[in-house]
């Protein structure tokens, strides 16, 4: 076990600013509780599993695994305290000066790990938030292995044993064939996919976009989470142009190019404040299902 305090210049509210990371409440790699955060994730030294507890003037993390002193080292970078707040200008609409007065504290991460976010969000292309979920907790549960200390979650697979798995297998889990593919070609591609978390945020970003499987809103998700590119737009969400016309412009538009329109003016922080109205709870009035497949530029 290793510990280290961290100590945020500005507000930070944890939970929010690493909503990404998690995967709804029955996450095996990362849970929310009352005093903290889990989360269990693979380093080039190996696995760990770290706990993150905010006090008001500093974040104490502990880690445990041979990917320990890694998972520390990487702390600050991912509760957010790299995140440039440099042209963000909350107060060119009354709403967003609104909800950045209230959620202060909500910071871009940058978590890295960007195969493990990869697979995640692949599961989630096409499908229902409650499919991409159920997939993903079985193909951690059977491919995943118990993290070290005492936090029972799971570490997300080794990429070299995802890369070999059979479609059968995957299909047996709800991934059909197309989600399959990727999954497998991003975990046989993982050192060098792992390795854009080097690179500056936008350039990464583009990298991504030239793996075959990965559009623009699963590249964009990953680069709010493992990145933190503060301007990525997950285009071709099924419900976010809608959600943030309606927010910014009082009328519930369903087209990308009229969501990118009315974000132009915070062009530099157009994924925060889509974080925000996140954070605020803002949703455009549903006409339809609750859940629609999600990723649908992706196909």
């Amino acid at each position: 076990m290793l510990q280290r305090a961290v100590f945020p210049s500005t507000p930070l509210d944890l939970p929010r600013t690493l909503f990404g990371l998690r995967r709804g409440p029955h996450d095996p790699t990362c849970r929310f509780d009352g005093e903290g955060i889990w989360r269990a994730s693979r380093f080039a030294s190996g696995p760990a599993s770290l706990r993150l507890v905010t006090h008001p003037d500093r974040v104490e993390a502990t880690a445990w695994g041979d990917g320990a002193e890694a998972a520390l080292e990487a702390v600050p970078a991912l509760i957010g305290m790299d995140d440039n707040l440099d042209g963000f200008e909350p107060n060119v609409h009354p709403l967003v000066a609104r909800l950045w007065r209230d959620h202060s504290g909500l910071r871009i991460p940058r978590a890295g790990a960007i195969t493990e976010v990869l697979v995640a969000t692949v599961l989630e292309q096409r499908v229902t938030t409650f499919e991409a979920r159920r997939s993903q907790s079985q193909l951690v549960s059977r491919w995943g292995e118990p993290a070290p200390g005492p936090g029972d979650l799971m570490v997300p697979p080794d990429p070299e044993i995802l890369a070999g798995v059979a479609y059968y297998d995957l299909h047996v889990l709800g991934v059909e064939k197309k989600r399959a593919d990727t999954l497998r070609r991003v975990a046989a591609n993982a050192r060098r996919l792992d390795a854009l978390a080097l690179l500056p945020p936008a350039a990464a970003h583009l990298r991504l976009l030239q793996m075959p499987g990965i559009g623009a809103w699963t590249a964009a998700e990953v680069a709010l989470i493992s990145l933190g590119d503060p301007d990525a737009v997950p285009v071709g969400d099924a419900h976010l142009p809608s959600d943030v016309t309606y927010a910014l412009g009082g009328e519930a538009i369903d087209d990308d190019d009229a969501m990118l329109e009315i974000l132009e003016p915070f062009s530099g922080h157009r994924g925060r404040v889509i974080r925000l109205l996140g954070a605020g709870g803002i949703h455009a009035p549903r006409h339809g299902p609750r859940y629609s497949p999600r990723d649908i530029r992706d196909a």
